[in-house]
């Protein structure tokens, strides 16, 4: 009987052990979450590495859609409607695939944010794509990434880079004027918090 309790507490502590440690992945997943106007940008991707293979043109084939990055799709979430590229986008959750060649890159939002890879795209799925230069880097990304970079108080450029190359798409609120509306009157608000809690101090 006691072998069989200590065989059942070794299994659960097993068990417990196997829930906090997994094998690391081959290209790692990450999420990238920032502030973006008046809400924020989601981005939920897979991370290849070079790994001394040739990415674009080879692993990576040119005129052929692809991922833009690794197993699932990557997904991309507005809080508010963009302006992605200069094309108008609503607020929501897209599939981020890419069209490369040598010297600039297809990027297509999709519909279909769930599927693996890009096994079963379908253009007709597509939602807006735009047409952005590549980009040569003076030092190789050896890890596929995705970031967001602030450019002003209300835009930002995505920027997706790998190996030798990089590209970047402009991104800003769909209605900059009615965001700068908005953001005026929270600050008037929140001013008049301040005040507020001076008087009651």
């Amino acid at each position: 009987m006691k072998k069989i309790i200590v065989a059942l507490c070794i299994s659960a502590s097993a068990l417990s052990f196997a829930q906090d440690y997994s094998v690391p992945a081959v290209s790692p997943r990450q999420k990238v979450e920032q502030q973006f106007s008046m809400s924020k940008i989601t981005i939920d991707y897979g991370r290849p590495g070079v790994k001394g293979r040739k990415i674009f043109g080879e692993l990576v084939p040119y005129g052929q859609v692809w991922r833009a990055g690794a197993n699932s799709s990557t997904k991309i979430t507005f809080g508010q409607s963009v302006n992605f590229g200069g094309k108008i986008v609503q607020a929501g959750t897209y599939g981020l695939f890419i069209v490369p060649t040598e010297k600039e890159w297809k990027v297509i939002l999709n519909k279909d944010f769930q599927q693996w890879g890009a096994y079963t795209y379908d253009p007709k799925q597509d939602v807006v794509d735009v047409t952005v230069p590549v980009n040569k880097l003076a030092d190789k990304q050896e890890w596929f990434e995705i970031t967001l970079n602030p450019t002003g108080e209300n835009s930002a450029n995505l920027v997706l880079k790998w190996d030798m190359a990089q590209a970047e798409v402009a991104l800003k609120p769909s209605s900059p004027d009615a965001v700068t509306k908005i953001a005026d009157k929270l600050k008037e608000i929140k001013k008049i918090e301040a005040d507020a809690a001076k008087t009651k101090s």
